[in-house]
């Protein structure tokens, strides 16, 4: 990669949603800066605290004491990962972007990679994606890749199996991803579905650095229910066409049930079976309830047109505090 004047380098503006990573900010800004003589653009460092519990901040403060490129937006409470996401993209200020977790498992040696695509190749945007899962529960790695899977079939958005939400963009791009105002937010959807010219770059599973996954199995698999829901309507064409299809069987079964007793009687034998259909037909029912319900509650909290986060506290430069 050839030198680029200072006066000419464009302005990087590297994203770091952070809960709870007192331990890992300092190795991950260590490492960025080993690597940002080698990078031809300034770097702008801009953290995002979600509502930490730790001495995150204090870290996070530390750091801006010293060095005037480290921005903060600290949450008012904890609003989750997609609304930290949002308050990145919407506050940096670089040329480029690019979101980076703070606990080393997005690579900050795959920045200069990253930049050359845009810059030299003329992509707009950079995702990555993970070719395996060493290291994570045998569990959580089947039910991810059955998620991907199921997505790619439902949904007409492309989601990319094992994509990250490290991933570099103009600002173009970052503009496009803001104009969509949504209150319930799946950003591997979003990236996707804006669309734009996109290069992917594979990489190894790499662990934490420090510390521990604040994602449960739990929240994960909430946060594919918000990803179906939000970008495929399949759930709600399935239940319909299994409703018409369960009718017609009923249909078919009455008219057998006539001719039964036409022919042979009313035998009064049978009522077992006649409970356990009874039992799935309300389970599948109260399940196809549960899925639409799914829909309103988003389409219900979406109405309320809450912001997407509140801020406690922050050093942001703007025109009302510039000196």
């Amino acid at each position: 990669m050839e030198s680029v004047p200072e006066e000419k380098k464009k302005l990087l503006s590297i994203i770091i949603p952070a809960l709870n990573e007192q331990e890992t900010i300092p190795i991950l800004y260590e490492t960025i800066e080993a690597l940002a003589p080698e990078l031809p653009v300034n770097l702008e460092y801009l953290f995002i605290d979600d509502g930490s519990t730790d001495g995150t901040m204090e870290v996070v403060r530390g750091l801006a004491a010293r060095d005037s490129r480290v921005h903060y937006v600290s949450f008012s409470r904890n609003f989750g990962k997609e609304a930290a996401i949002f308050a990145g993209i919407q506050n940096a200020s670089g040329d480029l972007l690019v979101l980076m977790d703070a606990d080393l498992q997005d690579p900050p040696a795959l920045l200069p990679q990253m930049i050359t695509e845009i810059l030299e190749n003329g992509y707009d945007c950079v995702g990555t994606r993970r070719i395996d899962r060493k290291g994570e529960p045998r569990v959580r790695s089947f039910f991810a890749r059955r998620f991907y899977r199921l997505m790619s079939k439902i949904s007409k958005t492309e989601i990319v199996d094992g994509a990250r939400d490290y991933q570099m963009m103009t600002r173009k791009v970052a503009e496009a991803i803001l104009s969509i105002g949504e209150y319930n937010r799946f950003s591997k959807g979003i990236f996707g579905w804006v669309g734009y010219h996109k290069k992917w770059i594979s990489y190894e599973n790499v662990g934490r650095v420090a510390g521990k996954s604040k994602w449960s199995f739990w929240k994960l698999l909430i946060y594919a229910m918000d990803g179906i829901v939000a970008y495929s309507t399949v759930p709600l064409v399935i239940s319909s066409v299994l409703g018409l299809v369960l009718c017609l069987v009923a249909f078919i079964f009455i008219l057998i049930i006539i001719a039964r007793t036409l022919i042979f009687g009313d035998p009064t034998s049978g009522w077992p079976s006649l409970a356990c259909i009874i039992i799935l037909l309300a389970g599948l029912q109260m399940f196809f309830i549960g899925i639409l319900g799914q829909y309103l509650a988003k389409t219900y909290l979406e109405t309320k047109h809450r912001p997407i986060y509140l801020v406690r506290e922050d050093n942001l430069v703007t025109e009302d505090n510039k000196l």
